[in-house]
């Protein structure tokens, strides 16, 4: 089905702006009797609260146990929901499997908007043509930059994955690093080989791929430490999130090494690490963008026919550099859980 009868299958529910709009026109000419109500809706309007009938988004995430990344795109969905009225249902599973058996449960309770990451967009392929088929709206974040519209997606929040990590490649030539160790915490997940191959075609040295098990933190600290004792060429170590970041400059001091690291993803806790000189420099894609944009995104097809991007192009979310020209600055936001 193409996108022209997917968006004519899918015909947004009657549009409520133009009645707010009258509603708003009407309060200023009210008179004291029964004024009350349209006072109390011109002061929601004033607000940004959203005055439309209720609607329940589900946000299903491949967050893995202890990733405080994921915590950042949840109260980004989660401002959004509180504003546009909607119910947000959240759940995660690493397991791309699992993932798509939560995508399942979504359709099955008839919610009326999904938001999907898509780590792994094959295994998602067979539950989203099935969401499609029953006429429920679905928009992508963070992950499946490359997929989302061959997988009939009406949106995609997030950041070009390949672009960051050129742009990141390059950034480290400015810093001498000569022999990387980029390190991947989950095989399979397409967002993450990205990063690290647009580094690779970058960066100007030496680059190594380090696998590790992402699910057991001990295990990263000791494989990295490990490959640091083995080749002391190493100058930097490459992290593709901030808890990894932050446990390889443990196993920096573990090995007796004098590498540096830099990262993709921060939180409050990497931006110190920014701060402090422990970590060279991040690449920001602002979670909480990703997370306000996509529960939002939805409230706009629902009640306005909208589509972010047409429908033909991502809304990109990153890449930002963070560090110490303009870390204190991020870190005030870091501070509250929103970058």
């Amino acid at each position: 089905m193409d996108r022209s009868s997917r968006s004519r299958s899918r015909r947004p529910a009657p549009l409520v702006a133009a009645a707010a709009a009258a509603a708003l026109i009407l309060t200023g000419c009210a008179s004291s009797h029964g004024g009350r109500k349209a006072e109390e809706a011109a002061a929601n309007a004033a607000v940004g609260k959203a005055d439309t009938p209720r609607m329940t988004v589900a946000l299903i995430t491949h967050q893995a146990a202890g990733d405080t990344f994921w915590d950042t795109v949840r109260k980004g969905a989660q401002a959004a929901a509180a504003k546009d009225n909607v119910k947000l249902v959240y759940s995660a599973d690493p397991n791309a499997g699992n993932q798509a058996n939560l995508v399942q449960n979504a359709i099955d309770q008839k919610v009326d908007g999904i938001a999907v990451t898509l780590a792994k967009p094959d295994a998602m392929k067979n539950v989203l043509g099935k969401a499609e088929r029953a006429g429920i709206p679905v928009v992508g974040l963070n992950s499946g930059l490359s997929d989302w519209k061959k997988l009939g997606l009406l949106e995609f929040f997030g950041q070009d994955e390949s672009v960051a990590g050129e742009a990141f490649g390059k950034k480290l030539n400015t810093t001498g690093a000569k022999k990387i160790a980029c390190v991947i915490q989950e095989q399979g997940n397409v967002g993450l080989t990205q990063r690290c191959d647009g580094v690779k075609k970058t960066f100007e040295g030496t680059t190594e791929t380090l696998y590790v098990n992402g699910t057991d933190m001990p295990s990263v600290r000791s494989t990295i430490t490990a490959k640091l004792k083995q080749d002391d060429s190493i100058d930097t170590v490459v992290t593709l999130g901030a808890p990894f970041a932050l446990t390889a400059v443990q196993s920096v001091t573990d090995a007796g090494s004098k590498a540096k690291v830099a990262t993709f993803d921060l939180n409050k806790e990497l931006v110190k690490g920014v701060q402090n000189g422990s970590i060279e420099f991040a690449v920001d894609q602002q979670p909480y963008l990703q997370g306000y944009l996509a529960v939002d995104g939805l409230w706009l097809y629902k009640n306005n026919g909208n589509y972010s991007g047409g429908g033909e192009q991502p809304v990109l979310t990153g890449p930002a550099f963070v560090d110490r020209s303009n870390v204190d600055k991020v870190a005030e936001y870091a501070a509250k859980g929103t970058r």
